[in-house]
């Protein structure tokens, strides 16, 4: 393969050929860095164009098991519908080019991105994205702008541009930005939850709880990042992420294709009747903003359309219905925006920084492990939150991992149609879906420490008017608490927007969607009191500046501490679903005790599982002991048994030989035999035909349980003694 541009990039180099391969797309681009290959190509639909107000785009990227010398999971050995990771990276890149097409562009567009070859360091959302924005540059669509991607880590408190993948398995910090040479357009960011271990003091009496004394404590910490902080590496990554762009744009240059002449959608107002409206409907406009949820609002507005007509029944022709649907809703978009840059006050009357009346509710679900239904406004979501034990794990694979991996903790998030009053069947999980629970997810596994557990929260949307995933993030953490999980921090999650115009800006805390609509951003922040855990921004102007998004950050951080003092007044109300939440109990015992407790066979911890009803995990190097069961009091009778077994001052085991004579104690009457404790707690098997010189039918006629008898060892079968009674 001959590479027509070679570019030196921070901690990588990244090898481009144009026009050897997909001649006929109308632009692609062979990506080559370190030993992972893309193709990715861009081909549009020339004879139609849609006419509804709409950009066509479609992205899809593709895995192929090949590239990384593998074979397709499961029962079928063809690929088949994408995984998660490939529907989330289809949407990043959808999300990042979607700006770049000029207004009217109707033409359906397709760009695929097909991985073909993988290095296990190289980050694959990052080279998607480039790589389709290369074979855009190149192609004959009139576009001549690059966009770009870059990661930032943090590793040992030092910022690291475009981490390998093994730098972000020990990085703090999250960051995935794409933009232009001149603007921000596409914030991804998360912390990642780390321990600090450390040795412990002894808090707790060894002598209750041996192990206590010698173990290491971990702490956990989801890292979230203050304001300031974030801002700072925002500059530093922005930084890199605009010459990045200015270099593609001078190497790709003399590779574009000649543009081709597209023919654009003409959208051109009616004047006659945006004045019309604008004199005679104002206040009617007005009234349909004042009805908030969606739904209502289009009922509203296509009334006054429909009166409109019935007075100039000369705009009658649905052609001309559609130019009257377009003037009103640009007076309705012009209402809003001059409401609030005016007069700085919102169509529902709020305050520019003012949050919507929430209420929470927990465990309403009786037979669920927990539950919250938390209300915002008009947006109200169902949290539902299953745990489980590391068997129930999500298994996944990667082209990056070897073999398969274990998702312990998930969010998924349904978004049915009557949430927003839409008359539609529920089908399968869409992108905005799963990229909605992917969101709440970054956002609260950062504050949760599994040790041996999976979580699972279902968030069902019941009625949404703004913010949906933010409201699955602040009813998960309810749900979290509301199955007494511990959290390192109490999160919340807000939705924020701006209006724009000239110089003119405002920032909205907890948008609806009107705001959402005809804002200029959506901007989702998580995080506690202190820092931030995830972010997701989308810009539908031309960037905007770190100054700007200063200011919105500390605005987002006093939304979010308003909704915290909230969620801890109802979480101190929660009351558990007893009988129904399992319930675990961590504690330590001396590593020498456990075959005291499992016992020969398993017998011992057989007889504790089946009598407190209660599953039980032993570490056996360390101690550590995990008993999980749905009745406390189930929980704390195994662990004071296993606590009593462990206060027995330990009986030191004896070397048994062929001939040694020992007494002993029946414990167990079988038909065949006597099964005799030694001294040492060791159990050995007295058939029937030793117990007496004289035939015995019936083993209870000569030795009842308890007896004292003196036994010889006749032999050794694996780990099981045969004895024989001494008279």
């Amino acid at each position: 393969m001959k590479y027509d541009s070679k570019i030196e990039l921070v901690n990588k180099i990244e090898e481009y050929s144009f026009g050897d391969v997909a001649r006929q797309a109308n632009g692609s681009a062979w990506l080559k860095c370190g030993d992972t290959v893309i193709l990715a190509t861009v081909v549009i639909d020339e004879t139609e164009i849609v006419k509804d107000d709409f950009l066509p785009l479609t992205v899809q990227y593709i895995e192929k098991t090949y590239a990384a010398g593998k074979m397709p999971g499961g029962f079928f050995k063809r690929e088949t519908k994408p995984g998660d990771f490939e529907t989330l990276t289809s949407r990043i890149v959808d999300r990042s080019l979607r700006p770049l097409f000029p207004k009217g562009f109707g033409h359906p567009t397709q760009i695929t991105i097909m991985v073909f070859s993988v290095d296990k360091e190289s980050d694959l959302q990052v080279l998607a994205l480039n790589a389709a924005s290369a074979a855009l540059y190149v192609s004959d669509i009139d576009i001549n702008t690059s966009v770009s991607a870059i990661r930032a880590a943090k590793v040992d408190g030092e910022l690291v541009l475009n981490p390998t993948l093994s730098q972000l398995r020990e990085s703090t910090l999250d960051l995935y930005l794409s933009g232009t040479k001149d603007d921000l357009l596409m914030i991804e960011m998360r912390t990642l939850g780390s321990e600090d271990v450390e040795m412990s003091d002894v808090m707790v009496d060894p002598m209750l709880d041996p192990g206590m004394g010698a173990v290491m404590l971990s702490n956990h910490t989801s890292n979230a990042m203050n304001e300031d902080e974030l801002i700072e590496v925002f500059e530093k990554t922005q930084s890199a992420l605009f010459e990045s762009n200015a270099k593609y744009e001078q190497s790709f240059e003399s590779h574009k294709k000649e543009t081709k002449a597209i023919e654009y959608k003409a959208h051109v107002i009616n004047e006659d009747m945006l004045s019309y409206v604008r004199a005679n409907h104002l206040d009617d406009i007005a009234n349909a903003m004042n009805q908030m949820a969606k739904s209502e609002r289009s009922t509203a507005l296509r009334e006054l359309r429909k009166n409109i007509i019935a007075r100039k029944t000369e705009w009658a022709e649905v052609e001309t219905e559609v130019e009257l649907k377009d003037a009103i809703e640009r007076v309705k978009r012009e209402q809003v925006r001059s409401q609030i840059l005016n007069d700085k006050v919102r169509a529902d009357g709020r305050a520019l920084n003012e949050v919507r009346p929430i209420t929470i509710d927990t465990n309403v679900l009786p037979s669920a492990h927990s539950s919250c239904l938390f209300t915002r406004g008009q947006t109200q979501a169902l949290v539902v939150l299953t745990l489980g034990g590391a068997k129930d794990a999500q298994m996944f694979e990667t082209l990056t991992e070897e073999g398969t991996q274990d998702e312990n903790f998930m969010v998924h998030y349904n978004f049915p149609g009557f949430s927003v009053g839409e008359a539609s069947p529920i089908m399968g999980v869409k992108r905005r879906e799963l990229g909605h629970g992917n969101l709440a997810k970054r956002a609260l596994e950062p504050i949760v420490n599994l040790d041996g557990e999976t979580i699972r929260l279902v968030s069902e949307i019941l009625e949404s008017n703004g913010s949906s995933s933010m409201a699955t993030v602040c009813g998960g953490y309810m749900a979290l608490k509301a199955a007494d999980i511990d959290t390192s921090d109490t999160v919340a999650g807000i939705a924020m927007g701006m209006v724009s115009e000239g110089d003119k800006y405002a920032i909205l805390s907890d948008i609806m969607g009107l705001e959402d609509h005809d804002g200029d951003m959506d901007f989702k922040v998580t995080g506690s009191k202190d820092g931030i855990t995830a972010m997701q921004m989308d810009i539908k102007l031309g960037g905007i500046s770190l100054d700007v998004l200063k200011e919105a950050l500390y605005q987002a951080k006093e939304g979010r501490s308003h909704i915290i003092d909230i969620m801890l007044e109802a979480e101190s109300k929660i009351e558990f679903n007893d009988g129904v939440l399992p319930t675990t109990d961590f504690f330590h015992i001396d590593p020498s005790f456990i075959g005291d407790i499992i016992g020969q066979a398993g017998k011992n911890i057989r007889e504790i599982i089946e009598k407190f009803e209660v599953a039980i995990d032993i570490d056996k190097k360390e101690g550590k002991v995990k008993v999980t069961g749905k009745n406390k009091s189930g929980i704390a009778g195994a662990r004071e048994h296993i606590e009593g077994i462990v206060s027995k001052p330990k009986v030191q085991k004896i070397k048994y030989e062929v001939g040694d004579k020992y007494p002993g104690t029946v414990k167990k009457i079988v038909d065949f035999g006597a099964f005799i404790e030694l001294p040492d707690g060791t159990d050995g098997l007295l058939h029937i035909s030793k117990i007496s010189k004289d035939r015995v039918e019936k083993v209870s006629d000569v030795l009842s349980e308890g007896d004292e008898v003196t036994v010889e060892i006749l032999e050794f079968k694996g780990n099981k003694i045969s004895l024989g009674r001494v008279f």
